[in-house]
């Protein structure tokens, strides 16, 4: 077997208890992920996941979401609202 070294990772630790909690759930460890990701890496000579730069409108979006969530702020009160504002953005 070969030799194997320690890697260490800063991650924020809600994100490393959820996904701890998800790896579990699927019968693996935040360890296993790792492996699993780098041997990926090996393999295909490529990070197994698409990444794109966002364009403006992406861009301008995810700061949107970013700020609603900071201030928690909610665009309808309930999904009737939710739906009828759907409805009047379709309309000509």
């Amino acid at each position: 077997m070969a030799h194997s070294s320690m890697l260490h990772v800063r991650v924020d630790d809600e994100i490393k208890t959820q996904a701890s909690e998800a790896l579990e759930a699927m019968g693996l460890s935040v360890s296993d992920a790792v492996r699993i990701l780098l041997k990926r890496v090996v393999n295909d000579q490529a990070f197994p996941l698409e990444l794109k730069v966002p364009n403006a409108l992406t861009r301008a979006a995810m700061e949107e979401a970013r700020a609603m969530a900071a201030q928690r702020a909610v665009r309808f009160e309930s999904a009737d609202a939710l739906i009828n504002g759907l409805e009047e953005a379709r309309k000509p």
